[in-house]
């Protein structure tokens, strides 16, 4: 990844949760939880993203439908995205989840069981 790829995958990481949390809880009321935006990887020809996003709620169909609303309101966000920054083209974006923050924990919790046992 060049200086400027890592440069703009950060800058759209930032923008994108700010577009989540605003624009698009303000249109979408059903959008709730807490939505963390981990990581944005923007391909060296700006055509492509990939995003990855957490959605932390307390009832699993709250967060699925969460992320559902997120993948289906893509063509917003990449609408407001090219309102806030100066780029010739704006990404396609595509939103993938991620559970590396599950991951840890169900592996922390494996870890203790082992650290009891012993």
């Amino acid at each position: 990844m060049t200086k400027r790829t890592e440069r703009l995958s950060s800058e759209f990481r930032k923008e994108i949760a700010a577009i989540l949390s605003g624009p698009l809880k303000d249109r979408e009321p059903a959008l709730s939880g807490l939505i963390s935006v981990t990581e944005a990887d923007v391909a060296p020809d700006l055509k492509t993203a990939k995003v990855y996003v957490s959605v932390y709620a307390a009832d699993p169909s709250v967060k699925k439908r969460s992320f559902e609303i997120i993948r289906e309101n893509a063509g917003f966000v990449r609408h407001e995205l090219a309102r806030v920054m100066r780029l010739r083209t704006v990404p396609e974006l595509t939103f993938l989840p991620d559970e590396s923050f599950e991951y840890g924990s169900k592996m922390d919790e494996l870890f203790a069981k082992l650290n009891k046992e012993d």
